[in-house]
């Protein structure tokens, strides 16, 4: 597995479990850890011990955040597909084009997002009147707005495209 923290990158290989050994940059790492909680470490390396904490995981992006002794780490992690997709010229952050679809037929009453902009999941993109009553259609996913194809004042068919995000 590669990792990479703060623009460096490591390959990382597991050894052993039991105690805990890897190979990092062709470097033996045993590692003694302990864990008091889910989700934080105590770890014994070198006769140095460290306190680490999961913040998160971005699965679209393969990023673990940790914090280790009160500093925060964001870790990059590729594992041997995503490196073979990278050689095949086929990265895992390849643009794909998401079509925001009208879910029903209605009238656009306001758009809120122009081209250019970012987008995050949850962000309101337009509002669509439908059976008298106002609709909101939120972003799936970060993204940045490609084109807008609705007008605000027209009257749209169930799954016609009204925005196009990347």
């Amino acid at each position: 597995m590669k990792a990479t923290v703060n623009n460096k990158d490591y390959t990382i290989i597991e050894k052993a479990k039991e105690p805990l050994t890897f190979d990092v940059n062709g470097k033996s790492l045993v590692l003694d850890v302990y864990e008091p909680r889910k989700g934080a470490f105590h770890i014994i390396y070198n006769s140095r011990s460290y306190n680490a904490e999961f913040i998160g995981y971005n699965e679209d992006d393969k990023v673990v955040t940790l914090k280790v002794n009160n500093s925060r780490y964001e870790v990059k992690l590729k594992d041997e597909t995503d490196e073979l997709l990278e050689r095949l010229g086929i990265g895992a952050k390849q643009h794909k084009v998401m079509h925001i679809k009208a879910p029903m037929p209605g009238l656009v009453i306001e758009i809120k997002v122009k081209v250019g902009d970012t987008v995050n999941k949850g962000d309101a993109l337009l509002v669509l009147e439908a059976m008298k009553m106002e609709n909101i259609i939120k972003a799936q996913a970060q993204a940045i707005v490609k084109k807008v194809h609705a007008t605000k004042g027209t009257a749209v068919e169930k799954n016609q495209v009204l925005i196009e995000m990347e």
